[in-house]
């Protein structure tokens, strides 16, 4: 395994399958060994270098014929389970897109799988690659406790982007499956346990099984609060669809994107979803005029990497996670609690009350 190409079965091959497909064709140390979809045999869009790889529309098949090292799932959130535990059965190394599961006992289950089989198990929280987002938790880890984190990633979606949205919701609501990402931002900025949670949701079409809007307040043991909202659909605002905000008793640090005049990218492209642009952080210090003794701060992000770019760190991380033997007990707990988190929210619209976490 040190020396030799990590083979890599790659299944599902939509926005982000495509991205990480992508990845692994670029760095040396992996070999990908096969596309897996329901509808991949008949595609003629995929890029050119991975246009000849071999096809399969059946995990099971794909598994037992291209005999991969690891697996990378990219399905939709409802496969997630199933086809990581039969990644694992097989013998191989996981990663798979968030969120792990569509409830906390199958996220829990596929730990315990990986732990019990010594295979590696990647989740794909795109925002801990993520230099600027690394910055943004650090410096809210300065502002003293308790923390308010206010959040929200509301996108106007229309053409392929609608539906795209609708097939996610067939199993999971906007802020479950954006939501992890936001609490998993909050948890390592506050280093807190949840306590409470409460959601709220509305349904603003028939077109989707589920509600396309909602919101979630989270308490924390150390008396931080945090707030996420997400809605998806042709009739969401594009008016602060990008809220990345975080206040404590020393000041606040903002993710700051383009004002009104300014050129700015839609709520539904991808790449604005990872873009930070800005750092904008201030401290409350004031002197005895009760004037701020501290002018604002501008951290300038306009280098960071392109989504296509932190897809590519997130598999170098897996190479390094299998190659070095990583201890990935951290990434995997935080993954399910950020679910727990977030699943609690739908549980509290279902029934109109708190949920409290033990």
């Amino acid at each position: 395994m040190q020396n030799g190409a990590i083979r890599v079965l790659v299944v599902g091959v939509g926005n982000m399958g495509l991205s990480h497909a992508l990845a692994y064709d670029k760095i040396e140390g992996f070999e990908i060994v096969g596309l897996c979809s329901r509808s991949i045999r008949g595609r003629n869009d995929l890029p050119a270098e991975l246009a000849s790889l071999p096809r399969y529309e059946n995990v099971d098949e794909a598994l037992a014929e291209s005999r991969p090292d690891a697996v990378s799932i990219n399905t939709y959130p409802n496969t997630h389970e199933e086809f990581c535990l039969k990644a694992f059965d097989a013998g191989c190394h996981v990663f798979v897109e968030k969120p792990l599961a569509t409830t906390v006992e199958g996220a829990q289950a596929v730990v315990d799988k990986a732990r019990a089989t010594g295979k590696k198990l990647v989740i794909g929280y795109i925002l801990r690659v993520h230099p600027a987002w690394k910055e943004f938790i650090a410096r809210a880890q300065t502002l003293g406790k308790p923390l308010v984190m206010r959040m929200n990633l509301n996108q106007q979606s229309r053409g392929p982007a609608w539906n795209w949205h609708r097939n996610l919701m067939e199993s999971l609501t906007p802020i479950v499956d954006c939501g992890v990402h936001y609490v998993d931002v909050m948890c390592q900025m506050t280093g807190a346990q949840p306590v409470r949670v409460h959601g709220v949701g509305a349904q603003l079409t028939d077109q989707t099984k589920v509600q396309n809007y909602g919101h979630l307040h989270v308490e924390f043991d150390d008396g931080s609060v945090g707030w996420y909202e997400a809605g998806w659909g042709p009739m969401m605002s594009e008016v602060a669809f990008f809220v990345k905000d975080v206040v404590g008793p020393k000041g606040c640090v903002s993710i700051v994107m383009p004002q009104e005049g300014q050129d700015h990218a839609a709520s539904d492209d991808i790449d604005s979803h990872t873009k930070t642009n800005a750092l904008l952080c201030h401290s409350s210090e004031i002197d005895e005029a009760n004037n701020f003794v501290h002018e604002d701060e501008w951290v300038d992000m306009a280098d960071e990497p392109t989504h296509q770019e932190l897809c590519d760190r997130e598999q170098e991380f897996l190479l390094k996670a299998i190659r070095e033997d990583l201890d990935l007990s951290e990434h995997m707990d935080s993954a399910v609690n950020s679910l727990r988190i977030v699943i609690a929210a739908d549980e509290s619209i279902k029934r109109r009350e708190v949920v409290h976490l033990g």
